[in-house]
């Protein structure tokens, strides 16, 4: 029980101090003091959706790369699905990392070395 209780403690505690410093803006009162980000989730998503808009990036770049004349759609809309499934796989990228880092810190404040 003690063991149980000492472990909540040191998770609880690791993520208070993981946002701790830096904070962009001051608590208004308002949100929970606990409240988390789903980190997990997060990692999924973008896990499955990187690749995902990568290769449909790819795909809509090669397809505007053989357009001809009188094709559909055209040439500019496939440039511009182009682009946003680019962004949008650079921000899944983004978040990964992102994610990973802080999985990783929240591990190693919640287990420190001896």
């Amino acid at each position: 029980m003690n063991g149980e209780r000492s472990d909540q403690e040191a998770r609880r505690a690791a993520r208070a101090r993981s946002g701790a410093s830096g904070r962009r803006h001051p608590r208004s009162g308002t949100e929970p003091v606990t409240a988390r980000s789903p980190l997990r989730l997060r990692l999924l998503l973008s896990a499955v959706f990187l690749p995902l808009f990568t290769a449909a990036a790819v795909l809509f770049g090669l397809s505007a790369a053989r357009w001809s004349t009188g094709d559909s759609p055209d040439r500019g809309v496939l440039v511009a699905l182009t682009v946003l499934c680019a962004v949008l796989a650079l921000t899944a990228a983004v978040d990964l990392l992102v994610v990973a880092r802080r999985l990783r810190r929240e591990r190693h404040l919640a287990h420190p070395a001896h």
